[in-house]
């Protein structure tokens, strides 16, 4: 058990100090975990994360990632997508290598960061919606394949923490776990392996219970990430999340955000595209969430310590230039949230 003096003892608290003014999401264009890493803790200093480069190819990818932490299952990339096998294929291993390769990245750059560093994998109901079975279909059907996916993915995580931690001694590590899938699964959206069906829905209670165990098993706090629209925030919520990551283009129930806050829950808002647009100016992005607080009804001093801002995705559809300027943004209107 974490004492009171480790730092990640402290992790486990959301406070606005652990998760800091601005942060990106994950992924990054490129191939360079050097390169990338060093945007992200020049842009970012207050919240950097372990890129991701899908552009490397598979393997880099977000299930292909999860595929590197996964502890005793073995997965193989088909020409249908990821599987199940018996044996660990050549695409899994590529996938460890890259992540050690962005591990040896950050020993070299970030050995004396002394702040909040965030990692991201794949969450487990987006793991199991990506994943088939050995007879092709998706393991999210079976409750014994998701449980077994489950139950490594975290051991996988916490390992992977561990990983990070020591290479960051006086760091506090959190991780993020991406659920866009989760909305499908609850409402019954996800095609079936053949495209010509959908999928039955699955339970809140399910959802919640099962992310909540994976949570749980984790030594970090933890921010679940979900860009597509309808997220169930209070599921997070409930299930364990310290905050929730989400576009802001995509909440328009300001119930369920007020809620969400009430309850303690701290929000990462995506507040720049993902892709290459014209930006306004970071300024005129705080006044606008600005306004948004002061609908919520919530004190205006708040809104910094209750808010971190991000782009609304992960950025590697983006060109570099883009990128990096979207990490700025968030970066300078983050300091326009700041109490006067």
């Amino acid at each position: 058990m974490a004492s009171p003096t480790d730092p990640q003892h402290d992790a486990t608290r959301p406070t606005a100090r652990l998760w800091g003014p601005a942060t990106g999401v994950g992924s990054l264009p490129g191939t360079d975990p050097v390169e990338a890493l060093r945007v992200v803790l020049g842009e970012l200093p207050d919240l950097p994360h372990l890129p991701e480069l899908p552009g490397r190819g598979a393997g880099a990818d977000l299930l292909g990632r999860a595929t590197a932490l996964l502890v005793d299952l073995a997965v193989d990339l088909t020409p249908a997508g990821w599987r199940l096998v018996p044996r660990s294929g050549i695409d899994q291993r590529r996938a460890r290598e890259f992540l050690a390769r962005d591990l040896d990245a950050l020993h070299e750059l970030a050995e004396g960061y002394t702040g909040t560093f965030k990692v991201q994998a794949a969450g487990p109901w987006t793991l199991a919606a990506g994943l088939e079975r050995t007879r092709g279909d998706r393991a999210v059907v079976d409750p014994g394949a998701r449980r077994d996916l489950a139950q490594s993915l975290a051991e996988g995580v916490a390992a992977h923490v561990a990983e990070v931690a020591a290479r960051l001694p006086a760091a506090r590590v959190v991780v993020q776990l991406d659920e866009p899938s989760v909305p499908a699964v609850l409402q019954g959206g996800l095609p079936t392996i053949t495209g010509f069906g959908k999928l039955p829905p699955v339970e809140a209670s399910v959802v919640e219970q099962e992310l909540a165990a994976v949570i749980a098993a984790l030594p970090a706090a933890v921010v679940v990430h979900c860009c597509a629209t309808r997220a169930p925030l209070e599921l997070f919520r409930a299930a364990g999340a310290a905050a929730v990551s989400v576009d802001s283009a995509t909440v328009t129930d300001l119930d369920v955000i007020g809620t969400a806050v009430d309850a303690g829950l701290h929000l990462v808002l995506g507040v720049v595209p993902g892709t290459d647009a014209v930006l306004p100016a970071p300024k005129a992005t705080a006044a606008r969430l600005r306004a948004w607080w002061n609908e919520l009804g919530f004190p205006a001093d708040d809104l910094a310590a209750a808010v971190t801002l991000s782009p609304a995705c992960g950025l590697a559809g983006a060109t570099p230039d883009h990128a990096r300027a979207a990490m700025t943004h968030v970066r300078e209107a983050a300091r326009y949230l700041l109490p006067e």
